[in-house]
C-alpha cells in the first residue's frame, strides 16, 4: 500500500508507479469515488470528447462489411449455439 502526504493546499501527488497502474498520463483526469466506508476507488477519469470525435469511430477500414439481416443471422446462430 502507498502512502501519500498532504500539502497545505489539500493535495496529494500519486507516485509515477501509481500513474502506470492506472494508465493514465500527465494532463488526463482521475476519477475518485467515495465509499460509504471510508475509502476511496481511483481510477482513470472516462474519456469524453464531442460526437463528432465519436461518428466514425468503430468504422472498420478495409474490413468485411455486413447487412443488417446478415448481423441479425449471427446473432441468432450465435444465441441457438451455432458457430
Amino acid at each position: 500500500m502507498a502512502t501519500l502526504t498532504v500539502t497545505a493546499k489539500g493535495q496529494i501527488t500519486l507516485r509515477q508507479e501509481l500513474l502506470r497502474h492506472l494508465n493514465v498520463s500527465p494532463g488526463q483526469k482521475v476519477a475518485v469515488e467515495k465509499l460509504p466506508d471510508g475509502r476511496l476507488v481511483v481510477g482513470a477519469a472516462p474519456k469524453t470528447g464531442s460526437i463528432d470525435s465519436f461518428i466514425g469511430s468503430l468504422e472498420q477500414k478495409g474490413g468485411p462489411r455486413f447487412t443488417i439481416a446478415q448481423i441479425k443471422k449471427f446473432t441468432e446462430d450465435a444465441w441457438a449455439g451455432k458457430r
